[in-house]
């Protein structure tokens, strides 16, 4: 039987705020295979959750991450927002994809540093586009990839030959069978972010993609159960 990968988007965030520990509990709880999330560094280099770089979406301060230290942070967030550390512990035996948004070199190091003092390394995969994931794949040369495109134009062969990814993630609306069927042919995994309706899964499902991340895990969980597709894990 065919397997698809449910991945939840920055955990479950219609039941908890997105990329926090309650949040990522509840994506497993609901039957999430692994749990997509968003790294950044704050002012003293302390890898955290969080997609945006200013608190003011989540939290209502207009103050930049990269301004605040950890400490204050915590102070701001009530301790709400999780490290990187905290979030590889909660998930136990689960797997983490980390987005790395607007990471350079130095943070991409700082945080692929961290997953290895973690003892995580089998339990984390990263994705972003070409220039994050060059820069984690210098800081690790064994590290998984996928690589977010978001053109039907292929990426050039010496790119995926220097990159070396085992996930192509696209967005989902690019996703035809003949995509799926020309990526597999290539030797690659296919993931694709964020479907949240049901039936956008179920297209995914019958197009080939081996992962789908969403906002909705209870749903796509019930998607696969009812195509005869099971659930799979990224390892």
């Amino acid at each position: 039987m065919r397997t698809v990968t449910v991945v939840g988007h920055r955990g479950d965030p219609y039941v908890a705020r997105e990329n926090t520990l309650p949040s990522l509990r509840a994506a497993i709880e609901r039957g999430a295979d692994a749990v997509e999330v968003d790294v950044r560094l704050t002012r003293d280099g302390v890898p955290v959750l969080l997609h945006d770089d200013t608190l003011k979406r989540l939290w209502g301060h207009d103050r930049p991450l990269a301004r605040l230290t950890h400490g204050q942070l915590t102070e701001l967030t009530y301790g709400a927002v999780p490290t990187l550390r905290e979030a590889l512990i909660s998930v136990g035996s689960h797997r983490l994809m980390l987005d790395l948004p607007g990471a350079d070199e130095a943070a991409v190091r700082a945080i692929v540093d961290t997953v290895r003092e973690c003892g995580a390394g089998e339990r984390v995969y990263y994705t972003g586009g070409p220039v994050g994931m060059f820069a984690v794949r210098d800081a690790d040369p064994h590290a998984e990839i996928a690589l977010t495109w978001s053109t039907l134009a292929p990426p050039r062969p010496v790119l995926l030959g220097a990159l070396r990814p085992r996930w192509l993630n696209y967005r989902f609306g690019l996703v035809s069978r003949e995509l799926a069927d020309r990526i597999h042919g290539d030797g690659y995994l296919l993931s694709v972010w964020t479907a949240d309706s049901r039936g956008t899964m179920r297209r995914l499902v019958g197009r080939g993609v081996d992962s789908i991340t969403t906002n909705r895990v209870d749903a796509l969980v019930r998607v696969l159960r009812g195509s005869g597709t099971g659930k799979g894990r990224t390892s």
